[in-house]
């Protein structure tokens, strides 16, 4: 269900960017406001264009999110104290806390716009420290953080 709101979340995201880009174009005259001049096929176009964008949306949620193992090293209170200066430090604020399962979102409500409300960073405990799931780019970053503050000392970084 989730991957489904994903994909309808980028492809209302996609329709509504080219909508303000043709918008743009037309208010500063680089086309006419007439679709069946603006574009090769006129109004059959739109189908085209719309079929393109379901494809990027469905294609989204598979490579833009997903899961990481972080390994920790330390106790568990250590770790989870660290967990939470790094995310803070990334902008993140504790959401929820489970115990085995913590979720953190964006701090800004911007941010949070931009992202679509897709930001949620969920940590659960795993015998070698976190798995992280998320938006990958964010994912990516969060992990590396956590293994610099986490690594052993005299362990390149």
């Amino acid at each position: 269900m989730r991957y489904i709101v994903r994909a309808l979340k980028q492809f209302l995201y996609l329709t509504v960017i080219l909508s303000l880009l043709i918008f743009i174009l037309v208010k500063a005259g680089f086309v006419e406001a007439d679709l069946s001049k603006m574009f090769v096929n006129g109004y059959d176009s739109l189908w085209q264009i719309a079929l393109i964008i379901a494809v990027f949306a469905a294609v989204y949620p598979r490579l833009g999110y997903s899961s990481r193992e972080a390994r920790l090293y330390g106790s568990d209170e250590e770790v989870s104290s660290g967990v939470r200066e790094v995310m803070e430090d990334k902008g993140y604020r504790l959401e929820e806390d489970k115990g085995e399962t913590i979720t953190f979102i964006k701090r800004a409500p911007l941010a949070r716009a931009v992202k679509m409300w897709e930001d949620r960073i969920t940590l659960t405990r795993s015998i070698s420290g976190y798995s992280v799931e998320g938006l990958t780019k964010d994912v990516v970053r969060i992990c590396s953080a956590l293994e610099y503050r986490f690594s052993l000392p005299g362990e390149d970084a």
